[in-house]
């Protein structure tokens, strides 16, 4: 099998280029302001649809991280739209803290404090200031960092609640989606806070800060890694008793290259030896349990009644990409990086629409895209495909594959 070479990085600026285009075409809103809350396969806007805030973070941290990466000014500007309404119309201005969505219009549909949108708002934030040196963004990042510890940190038990009210009250729904189990922890949750504490300790070296991420990276270690299946279980109850059997493959690799970023940016050598060890348990149990045949990762597994699902979604292939690479990185075991090849020609044959732009959301059972899926919505972004293309340019740069 040809393996990745310094002549693939290229391709993958090129197809990153391709994503944002689609976005900097078909995903501003200039009627009502900020983004459209959802876009078609062909860029056509959903004129109803609410404004989330998963998708305006990640959109902010998404055209910040490419001003970073290709200092072109056009994703700057986008960058620049994406903080201005997410200051100025998802920030509660009485309680603090992002609220979960808006209508169409802008206006507060959903005042609740869903953690994890909080998280997203941090990692965004953070990205912008690395972007521009406003301070004032900066300085927004903190604030949500101050309320989460405040209002969402557990000192009994350790890690952080699903979700809080308007006023950071307390809620009997805290699911972050109707998929979710209603529990007051998830793995996802606790995924995405250590995600953008990372990225804001990058720019904000706090020592708060420092020890929250080590005892996230604890929490994770002991709590939400099964010894056992060398998979994350996904919900718990306040004092960490697992409440789902469900397996994510996704997160699951996705969670191997983010914990081994964190420990690295801490800088503990024994904690960084032993959360490598842990990511490369977990990819190989993704690689023996989770992978297809033609080498794309399956969505995921219910052990309890046998039942694999086996759609594929975009994110998903793009973090497994990535997270093979770390784990090929980490170990110099060759099959990672094959993996790693496998996933790329399986995204560039089933999920690039050659035709309109930007990946589909997901493949049927049957090796269909689903056309009828948003490009752009509540929950489908630019950040996952952008970012492990990114990635992997770096990686390859930084990297000696033969």
């Amino acid at each position: 099998m040809q393996q990745f070479s310094s002549d693939i990085k290229q391709h993958f600026v090129e197809e990153y280029k391709s994503i944002l285009r689609f976005w900097q075409q078909y995903s501003v809103d200039n009627e009502n302001g900020g983004f459209y809350g959802e876009v078609d396969r062909k860029g056509r806007p959903v004129p109803d649809a609410p404004k989330g805030a998963v998708l305006n973070t990640r959109i902010l941290w998404t055209f910040s991280s490419a001003y970073n990466f290709l200092k072109d000014e056009a994703y700057l500007e986008l960058a620049h739209r994406a903080y201005r309404y997410l200051i100025n119309n998802f920030w509660d201005k009485e309680n603090g803290g992002i609220l979960w969505s808006l209508n169409p219009k802008g206006e507060p549909l959903d005042s609740r404090k869903q953690i994890y949108a909080q998280g997203f708002a941090i990692y965004g934030l953070s990205e912008y200031y690395k972007a521009t040196g406003n301070k004032e963004s900066l300085g927004y990042a903190i604030k949500l960092f101050e309320l989460i510890e405040k209002w969402a940190f557990d000192p009994r038990h350790g890690g952080y609640l699903e979700a809080l009210s308007n006023d950071w009250g307390l809620m009997a729904d805290m699911r972050l989606s109707a998929k979710d189990a209603n529990e007051p922890k998830s793995m996802n949750t606790h995924l995405h806070i250590i995600e953008p504490y990372t990225n804001l300790y990058r720019v904000w070296p706090d020592e708060k800060l420092a020890l929250q991420i080590t005892r996230l990276i604890d929490v994770f270690i002991t709590k939400i890694i099964d010894p056992q299946t060398a998979h994350f279980n996904l919900f718990f109850d306040m004092d960490w008793k697992a409440k789902s059997e469900m397996q994510s493959y996704g997160h699951d690799i996705e969670g191997t290259w983010l914990l081994c970023e964190a420990a690295s940016v801490i800088g503990d050598k024994q904690l960084v030896e032993k959360v490598n060890e842990a990511a490369l348990r977990m990819s190989e149990a993704t690689l023996r349990e989770g992978c297809a045949p033609d080498g794309s990762i399956y969505y995921e597994n219910h052990p309890s009644t046998n039942y694999l699902e086996e759609e594929r979604h975009w994110w998903v292939q793009a973090e497994g990409m990535l997270g093979f690479m770390n784990s090929w990185q980490l170990s110099g075991e060759k099959h990672y990086l094959e993996a790693a090849e496998r996933l790329w020609n399986y995204i560039e044959k089933n999920f690039i629409d050659k035709e309109y732009g930007e990946w589909y959301l997901r493949i049927d059972v049957k090796g269909r895209a689903v056309l009828s899926d948003p490009k752009a919505g509540f929950w489908k972004c630019p950040y996952h495909n952008t970012r492990a293309l990114m990635e992997m340019y770096h990686r390859i740069t930084n990297s000696k594959i033969s």
